[in-house]
This record gives structure tokens, sequence and C-alpha cells, in this order.
């Protein structure tokens, strides 16, 4: 069996890295003679940072893995910390260990955020939804485990116009339709060696062959929509997956000469880049999403009710910019309803295909094989269908779990998902289509739905009020409220002018 693909930090120290010590991190640091330890952590724009740290000796050395280093939040965290007091620590977490792809001489770490008390710091994006996962784990005994879909637009020049993809048509493209096949490759290689937990990559539904935009990084060049999806682990684990997965992806098409892109929509009529989260409830290392029959237990409806009770709040962290509610629009396998259903990609929760009903199906296919393949858990999953590219990834998670606690917390929580089940197309049937609450259609609705449902967060300090509020001002100072109305009132040309600038307007958020 290949190891190719195993964390060498795994390799180097032959534990699992929730086991790692200290000692461990400094005789990699001698045995790989490494230079540098880069830190990195998440700021509240949602994008990694990273201080670079020159290995001296090994006092220093042991001094940095120990105690840290500073860091300025008022410029971290700008409109939310006072540059008065705006110190604070940055402390390794030697879980997250890696050997940056990038830089060969360096040890990096994924850091949390310690004030002057000792205490994680409770603005920080992954503090808080650490804190949320606290909170449910106590609260309900489970834990919820969650994976991404990162979508993306890789976008190109384009050196020849041989075997272009269809439009609305590159769902699992290969070669030599999809072209960026081998730089796909190389962000999976990396992301699977760091964190243990892809499932898989393939090319999505979104290809433009001939981008227009006043933007010269991207005018006139290919797009081609991919896709990376996760193995479930621990929610708040999760967050930190999905910022370092897109920082590779970046870090990857740059060296391409690419750009990446998770921007909600990149072009009309064209596939949106979501951010899709599947979760599970898990207890004893055991999924519990379903009856022994293979039909979802009362624990997974409930949390299906949960969901549907927070679902048009959660855009407040899921859905960021004004593009984001181009992209929730009606047949563009995006949400629009509060709603769930089973496999029906026009619901805003999908209850997928989860191997619990048929077990060992290759024997169906392949009849030389006559020894049985035994796997006593489930894979059931549930999955949220709104959130995009411009999402807070640990605010989102954090919320989410919230959601779900609620839901196993409420004695009505079944029947609240029962309500709630459709079955076909939604936008096809308007009598289903009328009877279920619409998601927000602007940054401005939905910061006023988290200022009025903003108890659903705060419960137990896990959202700090501030943070709330910040969010709040954020999304309001996107003014669209009236977009959509403003851009159907312009000529055609105008109109789709004026799009392209709201659609490209981020293209490098988060």
């Amino acid at each position: 069996m290949s190891l190719a693909l195993t964390n060498p930090i795994t390799l180097l120290t032959g534990k699992d890295p929730h086991d790692l010590t200290r000692q461990d991190l400094m005789n990699i640091l001698v045995t790989r003679q490494i230079e540098r330890i880069t830190f990195h952590y998440t700021a509240l724009d949602g994008k990694l940072k990273e201080l670079k740290i020159p290995v001296q000796n090994r006092k220093q050395a042991e001094r940095i893995l120990a105690n840290g280093e500073r860091a300025d939040g008022s410029s971290l965290f700008k409109g939310l910390v006072d540059a008065a007091v705006s110190d604070l620590y940055v402390i390794p977490d030697y879980k997250t260990a890696f050997l940056n792809p990038f830089d060969p001489g360096s040890l990096d770490f994924i850091c949390r955020f310690i004030n002057r008390n000792g205490e994680r710091v409770p603005f920080a994006l992954d503090n808080v939804v650490h804190k949320a996962h606290e909170f449910f784990k106590k609260s309900t005994g489970y834990e919820l485990h969650a994976l991404g879909e990162l979508e993306f637009f890789l976008i190109r020049k384009e050196e020849d116009h041989l075997f272009p993809n269809p439009k609305q048509r590159g769902y699992h493209a290969s070669s030599p339709f999809a072209k960026s096949g081998s730089v796909l490759n190389e962000m999976l290689n990396h992301i699977s060696s760091i964190t243990g937990a892809v499932k898989y990559g393939h090319y999505e539904v979104g290809y433009v062959e001939n981008l227009v935009s006043e933007l010269t990084e991207i005018n006139g060049k290919q797009a081609e929509q991919v896709e990376i999806e996760f193995l479930p682990v621990p929610a708040d684990e999760m967050g930190d997956h999905l910022v370092l997965a897109r920082w590779i992806i970046r870090n990857v098409a740059y060296r391409h000469g690419m750009v990446a892109t998770f921007t909600p929509k990149l072009e009309e009529g064209i596939a949106g880049s979501g951010l899709h989260v599947h979760m599970a409830l898990m207890k004893n290392g055991h999924n519990q999403m379903v009856r022994p029959e293979g039909t979802l237990s009362d624990p997974a409806l409930k949390v299906i009710g949960g969901l549907c009770r927070y679902a048009d709040s959660l855009t407040a962290f899921g859905n960021t910019v004004a593009s984001s509610y181009l992209r929730l629009v009606p047949d563009q396998e995006a949400p629009t309803r509060v709603c769930w259903s089973d496999m029906n990609r026009s619901a805003m929760v999908r209850v997928p295909l989860g191997w619990s009903n048929v077990p060992d199906l290759a024997k169906l296919v392949n009849p030389a094989q006559t020894e049985p393949y035994l796997d006593a858990d489930s894979r059931q999953t549930v999955e949220l269908r709104t959130g995009d590219g411009s999402a807070y990834v640990h605010l989102l998670l954090a919320g989410i779990i919230l959601a779900a606690e609620s839901g196993l917390a409420d004695a009505a929580g079944v029947k609240t998902a029962e309500e709630l089940y459709v079955r076909g197309n939604i936008f096809e049937n308007k009598e289903i289509w009328n009877r279920l609450t619409p998601l927000p259609k602007s940054c401005v609705e939905s910061a006023r739905l988290l200022l009025e449902k903003r108890n659903l967060y705060e419960k137990d300090g896990i959202f700090p009020t501030s943070l709330i509020e910040y969010l709040a001002r954020q999304l309001s100072a996107e003014y669209d409220e009236n977009l959509n109305r403003q851009l159907a009132a312009l000529p055609p040309d105008d109109r789709l002018k004026e799009t392209r600038k709201v659609l490209h307007k981020d293209l490098h958020l988060h």
C-alpha cells in the first residue's frame, strides 16, 4: 500500500496527530533540519494568515512551541478589536502540524488566539466553532461530524480552443475536455496528505469559454468549475480543513499561472460555487443517522428540523455578499425555500444516498467476487445546500452546530421536519412553493434576520454580541436589498455589465 498521501508528520512520529507532544515536534525540527516555524491563523476576513519564525537554536524553538508569539489583534480583527487592547497570543495547536508543501524548510501549524488571561479569545472564528461543539457534546451526548464541498473556478489563459466543454455540461468532465487535471491532482495530493480527510475531486457543471470582466486578472480567460469534497470529521476540525484547503488551492493555482476563485457566482447563467455542508451525528464512534432498516432516525430528523428553524439566519454566515443572492435563484441547483427532501437538489436540505439499504454493491456487478465486504457502520449524512464560497466557514459550522442542538432539544423536532418534507421539483409545484418559507433575497435582509434571531447564536456566549453586530454591519453595507429590481430595470447590455461588476467584486473574498 502506498504511503504517498499519508501525513509526513504521522510517518515521522508514528503517532496520530491528536497525540503529538512538543518533544515529537522538536525531534522533527532536528531530524528534518527545519529552518522555519510558520504559524497560521484565521483572521476576521476568513483568510489564513501567517507568521514566519526562523529556528535559530533549540531553546528558542522550544519556547516558541510552548508559548507561541504575539500578534496585533486590531489588525487581524479590524473593526472588532480596539488598538488600545490589541495584543493577542497565537499558540500552535500541535495536532495541526504539517510540512509546508510550498516551503520545504518550514514546519507549519494552525494556531489558536489566546488572551492575556490564558483564555481562548471569544471572537476568534475558530474559537467560536470550538465552543459551539463543546456545548453541543455536553448538551446532547453526541458529536457532530461535518464535511464540506468546496466548489471553485480555475481561471486560465486559453492556449487553444480544442475540445471545449459545452456550456453548463462540465459535470465530471475528463480530459481533454477538462484542461486542468494535473493542477487538480496537485491540490488533492497536498490537501490529502495534510488533512487526511479528502473524499474526492471532480469537475462541476460550470464552464466559461471566454470570461468578460472589467478585471484584467480574469478578462478573456477560460474558467472551469471544480469541486473538492471532504470526509467527515468533528465539525470544529472541518473549519480548519476548509480554510487550509482554500489556502492550498489558491497557492497551487498561482504557481501554475491560474486564478482560483470561490466567489459565489462568476457569470450569469452559469452555475454558482456553493459550500454545501454534510453532517452526521456520532456516538462512541458510530453513525446515529439511520434506524436498522435504513430509514432516518428520530435524532437525524430532529437535526433537520433544527436546520430548518435556523436556515434563514444562517445565511448571515454562509452567504455574505451581494452575489450570493444572485446564486440563490430557481433552476440553478441552489435552494430558495426552507424544506428538505431525499436526493433532491432543489431542496434546502438534501438526504443523499448513504449506502444504508443494499450492502456490498460491487458484488452486483462483479459475479466473480465471492468474498463479502462487511461495513457495519452507516455513512448517512444530511446536506445543507445554502452556503457558498463567501462563507465564514467556522461561523457557518458553528451556526449549524447550534441549529442541530436546537433540533435535538426540541420535543417537536421530528414533527417540524415531517411538515417540511417535499417531493419533486419545488420550482415546478406552485402549491408547495407558496407554503414554504423563503430564504433571504439580500445581504440586508439576512442582516435583519440575524439581529432578530441573535438569541439563537448568543446563548451561552457562543457568538459574542460584538461579533453578531459586526457581521450585521458588514452585510448591511452591501446595500443590495433592491439589487435584483435595479438590475432588471436596465437595458439588457447594461444589466449584464452591471451584473458582472457585482459578481466579480469579491473575486478573492475569504
